[in-house]
């Protein structure tokens, strides 16, 4: 298994790039956010993931051990082989998956190209269990569920059904990354109920 290699660009395509390593080019699979900031002549080091198919070998390359990683947990899924599972890694970030995952983000998920909802469904069914809970980013508090369960709470306490608060809470989860890249992070329980309040369409 090649899990890690490092050399020198000598092709870029618009899902690829080849590789030279010791004189021999390594043709691997690449998001489009790799392949937008690296040009020939460039030295890179690059996390890979090989699939091996009675009539090919594929490598996939990531920027990060994580990503990585979570590709292979993704083609655990049932109807997720590695060309959707790599779509769907290349299109969230591993932190923003397993948040996506945790919370049930169905919309979050089947965003991303070749995923319906029943794709994000199983997605859900099959891995929440396996990437374990996800720790609120950007909050102060110990865990998800104290500050999740008060915002919760308060939406409910407004007039909001369960599942309307839930789901304003699994997207701000999803966009807390975001935000947080921003400089705009969310700053306590109060930022983020007033952030939901302006998911659910009130200011």
């Amino acid at each position: 298994m090649i899990a890690q290699i490092a050399g020198t660009i000598a092709e870029v395509r618009s899902d690829s790039v080849v590789i030279t390593v010791g004189g021999i080019g390594l043709l691997v699979m690449s998001s489009p956010s790799t392949i937008a900031t690296i040009r020939v002549g460039d030295v890179i080091s690059m996390h890979t993931s090989m699939v091996v198919r009675e009539d090919s070998l594929t490598l996939f390359g990531f920027e990060s051990k994580e990503s990585r990683d979570m590709f292979d947990v993704v083609q655990s899924v049932s109807g997720f082989g590695p060309r959707l599972a790599f779509t769907l890694v290349s299109h969230m970030p591993p932190e923003e998956l397993r948040t996506a995952i945790a919370n049930e983000n169905i919309a979050a998920l089947k965003a991303t190209p070749g995923v319906g909802v029943k794709g994000a469904q199983r997605l859900v069914l099959e891995l929440k269990d396996k990437i374990g809970y996800v720790a609120a980013p950007n909050l102060g508090l110990s865990t998800q569920d104290q500050w999740r369960d008060q915002v919760v709470s308060a939406l409910m306490g407004l007039g909001w059904s369960q599942r309307e608060s839930n789901d304003a809470m699994a997207q701000l989860i999803t966009d807390s990354r975001a935000l947080r890249e921003q400089g705009n992070p969310i700053e306590d329980v109060s930022d983020a109920l007033r952030r939901a309040l302006q998911i659910l369409g009130q200011p």
